[in-house]
């Protein structure tokens, strides 16, 4: 019987293992490794780049950190960048500066509520009721002085910024401020008292 020349010998089949000219060759894939499963794809594919360390993870809490100092810095010098949405814009601007360049009773309404606290500590009803009686006398006044600084801040405003171009809400921007101790105001005061803007 012919011996059929199609038929490959089979000692001309590579073994697995056998390397031809530095190069692996042979075996039944032809890669010399086992294809990965669809899961451990998947695994490889959410595998984070950069390795979950505690070395990464303080790095990142330290650049966090700088960042909110930075802010806060930048928020208590007025800086544009780092104001929120309710201080920005020139006439935010122009309103701070002109209640921080004045007095306003409302700066004094957190340590007179703190002079009544103690008052009622005394044993005479007659003191702790007139300590009472003062405090929202004071109060009065400090809303009269509140819609004084608001009908003349915006006044201000339209003095400097025409009278067709002021923002809602200045008048209360302003009132608000006043009640603020001036130390506690952010942003901080830009002017020294008396200093009017212009």
């Amino acid at each position: 019987m012919a011996k059929n020349s199609a038929a490959p010998a089979s000692n001309d089949v590579p073994s697995e293992g056998t390397v031809l000219n530095g190069v692996p060759v042979g075996g039944a894939g032809g890669k010399g490794r086992a294809t990965p499963t669809r899961a451990e794809q998947e695994a490889a594919r959410k595998r984070p780049l950069v390795p979950d360390t505690k070395e990464a993870k303080a790095r990142a809490r330290a650049e966090l950190q700088t960042q909110r100092e930075k802010a806060r810095v930048g928020m208590a010098a007025g800086d544009p960048k780092y104001l929120p949405a309710r201080d920005q814009g020139p006439q935010r601007k122009f309103v701070r500066d002109y209640v921080d360049a004045g007095w306003h009773l409302g700066e004094a309404v957190m340590p007179a509520m703190v002079v009544v606290i103690l008052a009622t500590f005394i044993p005479v009803p007659e003191v702790q009721y007139y300590s009472f009686v003062a405090l929202w006398i004071f109060i009065i006044f400090v809303v009269g002085d509140m819609v004084l600084t608001s009908i003349n801040a915006k006044r201000a405003v339209k003095a400097k910024f025409g009278a067709d171009k002021v923002e809602k809400g200045l008048g209360w921007y302003a009132a608000m401020r006043t009640v603020q101790m001036r130390f506690l105001r952010l942003p901080k005061p830009q002017v020294k008292r008396g200093q009017r803007p212009v």
